[in-house]
């Protein structure tokens, strides 16, 4: 079986491979998680230290790219906004 035969048959079955924007999405925001998650470690901010995991990890479960970058930009702004707060 070819490689060309192996995508058909993922596309029969309903498989479709990530779209360009939607892998650099889920990169630059699991990246943003992980600075987000040292901060919060490094300040004992707990409510930033939960925000950067769900950025690292929410990736896996959003499935359009619009969805995707929605979701990443509010977690962003959530993470920014108790970034000051000590827990």
């Amino acid at each position: 079986m070819t490689p060309d035969d192996m995508l058909q048959t993922a596309q029969d079955m309903g498989l479709t491979l990530p779209s360009p924007a939607w892998i650099v999405g889920c990169v630059v925001f699991s990246l943003i998680g992980l600075a987000a998650w040292r901060w919060g470690k490094a300040m004992r901010n707990q409510r930033v230290r939960w925000l950067g995991v769900a950025l690292m990890l929410y990736g896996y479960v959003a499935g359009p790219t619009w969805l995707l970058y929605g979701a990443g930009i509010a977690l962003c702004a959530a993470a920014w906004y108790f970034r000051n707060d000590g827990a």
